[in-house]
Parts: C-alpha cells; structure tokens; sequence
C-alpha cells in the first residue's frame, strides 16, 4: 500500500460562469483511482454547494448544474437567509 495522497482529476468542463449577474465556480473532478465524478459550485461569497450524488461521466455532472440552473435559477447558489451557521463553541 501506498503513502502518497491520490491524485485528483480535474475535468475540461470546469469553469467560471456568469448567468443573469451570479458567477460561480463549476468543479468537476475525481480521484485518480475512483471513475465517479464529484460535481461542486462555489459562489462568489466562497459558499460551496457539493452534490451528494456522484456521476458515471464529467458530462452527467455538468448536465447535473445545468438542470439545476433550468429548474431553479443561478439564485440556487446565491447566499440567503437559508444558510445555516454552525454552531461555535464559547
């Protein structure tokens, strides 16, 4: 068994994108023994949302935020009052 860390695969279909104002960060990426890819959006603010899902192809994964975007909007990633803080020790 190995000591190094994995390697991690980013996929082409990655990129900055800016919609109706609302630019997010798309990474699309897999370890480099895993085939499933993992699909995850960061907002401007630095707010990642991670699907819980992971895809058979990067190509699932990008259709996976565009439906995202179809159903519900660039507003899906924007910060809001639906952002639950976690708790802080005293």
């Amino acid at each position: 068994m190995s000591d190094r860390e994995p390697n991690i695969l980013y996929s082409s279909l990655g990129r900055v994108l800016t919609i109706d104002g609302v630019t997010v960060d798309i990474k699309i990426y897999r370890l480099e023994h895993d085939p499933q890819w993992a699909l995850e959006v960061i907002n401007d603010q630095g707010t990642s949302t991670v699907w819980d899902a992971l895809f058979d192809t990067d190509d699932e994964a990008y259709a996976a935020f565009q439906l995202t975007v179809d159903e519900e909007g660039m507003r899906a990633f924007i910060d809001d009052d639906n952002v639950i803080p976690f708790p802080r020790r005293s």
